[in-house]
């Protein structure tokens, strides 16, 4: 802070060296003025000065030194209070901008929260034709049709499902219920659900599971499962898909891997942020670049850490480790 201070008076700094430079001059060039005395004169005017400096540096760097340390809370009230009227010029229009702010933030968080639940009330509208058509595809004898129908049917839920726990996500932790989950049970439910889909494009599952129960919220990693098995299929053809799990320095690790296309080096740092799909395969029109995005949004408190390795043509691994036990006592009360 000294130094941009130093910055801020430099001017005054420069017009006080240039009056001492030009006494000293005057001195010098009238031999009528003794130059002892000036000197003196001068050697005090000096050490009253930088006193004056120092005692002017704490008194006016208060209330900057404040604003410089505000956090984002928005709370005017932590502030030193205005010294000078230039401050309190700046005081008084940071407490109206951050009134205003508030007012703005406090009016969005009231219209996203009617549009969250609009969105909500529409999705679960829509799940009743769904169900309907459902019902209807199943009467179907037509086996070719069927299995198309059956296929767009579950695309659309799908997108249905991910825009519903994407509205979710923000507020999650209210909703989280850790519990014992087995994840042979939760896999397999998974599996069935997306069974037409895995016919139409051959594709098969090996599941060993060398640990099936995990401390988790079911609800939310059947959610990220859904989507990694989503991405599985999706990218794969003609093989199976192996998931396994294990235990690993008192954790467990379930793994996920597929045969498929795999994914560049150069993307793999970006393939968990929103919108990203690929920098080599620009045509994919199906991908949406939100499945991973919502994955890690909702990985992140279940503390579910997800590691991914990936080979162009080869496939792609996305292995998920749970806390140790002890990471969720406190919220279990177990």
């Amino acid at each position: 802070m000294i130094h941009k201070y130093i910055k801020e008076r430099l001017s005054w700094i420069l017009l006080f060296i240039f009056l001492q430079l030009l006494i000293i001059a005057v001195a010098y060039l009238d031999p009528a003025i003794p130059m002892e005395p000036i000197l003196y004169i001068i050697f005090l005017s000096l050490i009253i000065f930088i006193f004056f400096f120092l005692i002017r540096y704490h008194k006016e760097t208060k209330f900057f030194k404040s604003i410089d340390e505000w956090d984002s809370h928005l709370d005017t009230s932590v502030l030193t209070p205005a010294a000078t009227p230039f401050e309190t010029i700046v005081e008084q229009k940071m407490i109206e901008q951050t009134a205003r702010l508030k007012r703005d933030i406090a009016k969005d968080r009231v219209t996203m929260e009617q549009e969250k639940d609009e969105l909500l009330a529409w999705i679960h509208e829509v799940k009743t034709p769904l169900t309907a058509m459902s019902l209807m595809i199943d009467r179907m004898t037509d086996h070719s049709v069927k299995a198309q129908l059956t296929y767009e049917w579950l695309r659309i839920h799908l997108l249905l499902d991910q825009q519903l726990h994407q509205k979710r996500i923000p507020f999650m932790e209210n909703d989280l219920y850790i519990e014992k989950t087995d994840l042979q049970q939760l896999i397999f439910k998974e599996i069935k659900s997306l069974r037409s889909w895995c016919i139409q494009k051959g594709i098969g599952f090996e599941v060993e599971l060398e640990k099936s129960e995990v401390l988790t919220d079911a609800k939310w990693l059947s959610f990220i499962m859904r989507q990694l098995l989503t991405n599985a299929i999706k990218y794969s053809d003609s093989s199976d898909i192996v998931i396994k799990s294990c235990m690993d320095n008192e954790q467990v690790k379930l793994s996920i891997q597929d045969s498929g296309r795999g994914i560049e080096a150069k993307d793999l740092p970006r393939i968990f942020e929103k919108g990203f799909t690929s920098t080599t395969v620009h045509q994919d029109h199906a991908a949406t670049g939100m499945g991973l995005y919502l994955v890690k949004k909702a990985a992140k408190p279940l503390v579910i850490h997800i590691a991914v390795a990936s080979k162009p043509g080869l496939g792609t691994t996305f292995t998920l480790t749970f806390p140790k036990r002890n990471e969720f006592v406190n919220i279990t009360g177990m």
